[in-house]
């Protein structure tokens, strides 16, 4: 397999996790429940550089990628829309990885940005949705992130039964459960009312102009983040190529797909062009191809499929959380690949071994069938 400029992609291992994919040096998406780390000594070896990598990792592992440099485009192109929420996401990064650092968790999850990325995520939701400007969002967002740690390490702890990795579970866990409560408590609910409504059915036109097309591109880029704006998904593909060629050809991949389930399956145009209905399929594209299921034509074909479900998933999702306000947050992304990598260890062209029989471990591909 070919390496990538920036990010390791990975491989899946003999024992049924998933291991990185060697290389010789940089630093890419890397899942791990390993034990405990050494304490506060290395924290302070590298000093502020090392200390400022690790937290742009967080942001940049949004998108499975552990470049120091692609989170600071991602910091700076959700700067361009508000500075404050590039405060926020690295702010929020800045709190999970010290939280974890503070519980222990192991070295190499904090050097990599993997105790950051949720609650960069949950930061950036809240600022956006309860308003950046307020001191309660900002109180809210701060406990918010030290709890998205211990929901971390719980949810890691949890799939790893099943050799899974937590994706962005506990965010979307704790965004959830913070815009259900949201508004009875006026003190953090800044709207005047309600957001909560019934499902409706879809309408307005549903044959998109060229310019509904392009812009549909990069903001179902851009919607990872929560934000529609065309430039902000054009800078985030820039930081992905700036790590690694090979993710930003599957994240615009992924994004073709999204957009092309959405207007195969006749979605609304305004749908289709502010990105809400194919992000997720960028984040399973990327997941699926490359990061936990090696890259390859098979496992690119098996991601766009993944893709094209996470689009249809979607709207689903949002309609189940419609009396909350219709959120779908990246639930379809963490269920469909969740799915899509349970299923990967049953064909030998994507997991690389043999299928077993119920209860049975699992064949490497080529080993003898056991005795009767």
């Amino acid at each position: 397999m070919r390496r990538s400029a920036g990010g390791r992609w990975w491989r899946q291992g003999s024992g049924g996790g998933f291991r990185r994919w060697p290389r010789e040096s940089g630093a890419g998406f890397r899942w791990s429940c390993r034990g405990r780390g050494a304490g506060f000594g290395w924290w302070r070896l590298g000093r502020g550089a090392g200390l400022g990598r690790w937290l742009l990792r967080g942001p940049a592992q949004v998108m499975f990628l552990a470049d120091a440099r692609t989170g600071a485009v991602f910091c700076c192109a959700l700067a361009t829309v508000d500075w404050r929420y590039g405060g926020y996401a690295l702010g929020g990064a800045l709190l999970g990885t010290g939280t974890a650092r503070l519980l222990h968790v192991a070295r190499d999850r904090v050097e990599q940005g993997l105790e950051g990325f949720n609650s960069c995520l949950l930061a950036l939701c809240l600022a956006v949705f309860l308003d950046a400007g307020r001191l309660s969002t900002a109180l809210l967002a701060a406990a918010g992130c030290v709890v998205a740690a211990v929901a971390t390490a719980a949810v890691a702890r949890l799939l790893s039964v099943w050799h899974l990795p937590p994706l962005t579970l506990p965010y979307c866990l704790l965004a959830s459960a913070l815009t259900v409560a949201a508004p009875a408590f006026r003190r953090i609910w800044p709207h005047g009312g309600s957001l909560a409504a019934l499902p409706r059915t879809a309408n307005g036109p549903t044959v998109p102009h060229p310019g509904d097309l392009w812009r549909a591109f990069f903001n179902n880029v851009s919607q990872v983040f929560f934000l529609d704006e065309w430039y902000v998904g054009a800078l985030l593909l820039l930081g992905l190529f700036l790590a690694s060629r090979s993710a930003g050809l599957v994240a615009c991949a992924g994004s073709a797909t999204g957009v092309l389930t959405a207007w195969a399956l006749g979605a609304p145009t305004n749908r289709i062009a502010d990105g809400t209905m194919g992000y997720n399929a960028v984040l399973v594209a990327l997941a699926l191809c490359g990061v936990f299921l090696t890259a390859a034509p098979a496992t690119l074909l098996y991601a766009l499929l993944g893709a094209a479900t996470a689009t249809a998933v979607t709207p689903a999702v949002a309609h189940l959380l419609a009396p909350s306000g219709g959120h779908a947050f990246t639930w379809p992304f963490v269920l469909t690949t969740l799915g899509f990598l349970t299923a990967a260890r049953s064909f030998p062209r994507l997991a690389g071994r043999t299928p077993a029989p119920d209860g049975l471990p699992p064949r490497p591909s080529g080993a003898p069938a056991p005795a009767a």
